[in-house]
């Protein structure tokens, strides 16, 4: 896969087979569209494209509304587009200007004239264009003008797997995790850095990596305490533009992560913790890919230290069993 920082780094190809969408979490569904997109370039011998934005449409739109938070954070996203193995990948800046296209100029001037559409694949709800007046009619409308065709995904393919990236996004905000796994089609994940914290794990014999988020407006699910896999990395991934080969883990290891405030400390701000299982290297500074697997429970209070010790000792025994099963 090659990526494109900007629709302006692209050079139109002879025979692009397109789809254009923001892909937060790249789940089952979308999964449809990118098996139509493979499907379509086998066919007619063209090379995929995917057109996406950062930052996403909503932040740019209502600048004010502080309330959207992302499935993937733009690494996530190329690393799952990667292994559905699209050819070109363009991260666009998402702007006013662009937020104003008419549908036609979206047409004419995106599609035809940056991407060098023939066909262009799409769900059924796509909406496009100024105020996202552009539908699947004006597609067609255009298609002959503009000399290219289009595949659109039924909506009874979509609902048959009864996913949105909304439904996900409410799975893990209550904890659910085992059902926004099964609608992505792999398990949430979490990146980020390992920074150091006030080695309070330590102290009680459960020594964690703290880990600093890289996308402000990721979504952290529920508070709680949950069975992970972390995949550590030695530094942070970038998206630059040329070829993106998917990155290679130095090691991988299970574990138990925490979310919350850690109350029974008098904690006051979010920490997320991870505390991996016969693990004992350095990692401070590296960068871990936590896989979120099951929910053990809720983050709770804990009259002292020693209580919340025992408790952790019980979680780190489920979680062994869950992985031994």
């Amino acid at each position: 896969m090659k990526i494109y920082r900007s629709l302006d780094e692209f050079k139109p190809l002879a025979n692009a087979v397109v789809t254009i969408g923001t892909f937060d979490g790249v789940h089952i569904g979308h999964q449809k569209i990118l098996t139509k997109v493979q499907e379509c370039a086998k066919e007619t011998g063209g090379e995929t494209v995917l057109l996406t934005f950062f930052p996403h449409p909503r932040l740019i739109i209502n600048p004010n509304d502080d309330s959207l938070r992302l499935i993937n954070d733009i690494e996530e996203k190329a690393h799952r587009l990667g292994l559905a193995h699209i050819d070109h990948l363009i991260i666009t800046p998402f702007t006013r200007d662009f937020s104003n296209l008419t549908p036609e100029e979206y047409i004419s001037d995106v599609l035809v004239g940056k991407l060098g559409t023939k066909q262009i694949v799409i769900g059924y709800d796509h909406h496009f264009g100024k105020d996202r007046k552009g539908s699947i009619k004006d597609l067609k409308h255009y298609a002959k003008i503009y000399d290219y065709s289009v595949a659109q995904i039924a909506e009874q393919d979509i609902e048959d797997v009864a996913v949105s990236s909304t439904r996900i996004r409410e799975s893990l905000i209550k904890g659910d995790i085992e059902t926004a796994n099964k609608y992505l089609g792999y398990p949430f994940e979490l990146t980020g850095t390992v920074v150091r914290g006030d080695q309070i794990g330590r102290e009680i014999g459960f020594p964690t990596a703290n880990l600093n988020i890289h996308e402000s407006h990721k979504l952290i699910p529920a508070y709680g305490i949950y069975a992970v896999e972390a995949e550590i990395y030695p530094n942070v991934p970038s998206i630059e533009s040329g070829p993106y080969n998917q990155p290679e883990p130095e090691c991988v290891a299970r574990g138990m992560a925490y979310i919350g405030t850690r109350p029974t400390v008098d904690g006051m701000t979010r920490k997320i913790e991870i505390n991996l299982l016969d693990f004992h290297d350095d990692i401070y500074t590296k960068t871990i890919r936590v896989k979120f697997l099951k929910f053990i429970r809720h983050d709770s209070w804990f009259e002292s230290l020693d209580a919340m010790k025992e408790q952790i000792k019980k979680d780190e025994i489920e979680i062994r069993n869950f992985f031994e099963v």
